[in-house]
């Protein structure tokens, strides 16, 4: 009888922690009620083609730069195409000093951009495939140049409420 009470006991406990564990996932796909949020997130669908809220964004600052990351949460192969053909878009508009992009997207001058356009001659940009998706790598040996590059990732990482390293500090 006494191990009956503890299946008991542990179902009890194990039931609420399944609720709560399905709740914070669902909140996590869910739509944010801010409508700024929202409608930054819909103008990045119609920039980069594909729904915000079905794909992941991770920017990283790096010692020399930092780099851009855009996967598809599902097998979409369509999806990943657009995002491929994005990031080849994107790589060569930003070595050409070309940042409406993001300025459409978030609505503003893309703290980082203005160093960036200036230097954009000593700063490389390097489209890259991933499976579900693809990146842009940055890379500069100019410090200046850095310094924009981790200002640009910065605010790009907190307007899309995106994961990404800071330097070599990991932040979910």
């Amino acid at each position: 009888m006494k191990w009956m009470r503890l299946v008991q006991l542990s179902l009890a406990l194990a039931l609420p922690v399944s609720a709560a564990i399905a709740q914070a996932q669902a909140t996590k796909r869910s739509k944010p009620s801010d409508t700024s949020f929202a409608a930054m997130q819909n103008r990045g669908k119609k920039a980069m083609g594909v729904d915000q809220y079905t794909s992941t964004h991770k920017f990283d600052a790096t010692p020399t730069g930092g780099r851009i990351e855009l996967q598809r949460d599902t097998i979409d192969a369509a999806g990943v195409a657009q995002i491929r053909a994005h990031m080849r878009e994107i790589a060569k508009s930003f070595a050409a000093g070309d940042f409406t992009t993001p300025g459409f997207v978030h609505m503003q001058d893309v703290p980082g951009t203005k160093v960036m356009r200036a230097k954009r001659s000593s700063i490389r940009y390097e489209p890259r495939d991933l499976p579900g998706g693809g990146e842009v790598v940055i890379t500069t040996k100019d410090s200046a140049a850095v310094a924009a590059i981790h200002e640009f990732i910065a605010f790009q990482r907190g307007e899309h409420h995106a994961g990404g390293m800071d330097g070599m500090k990991h932040k979910p």
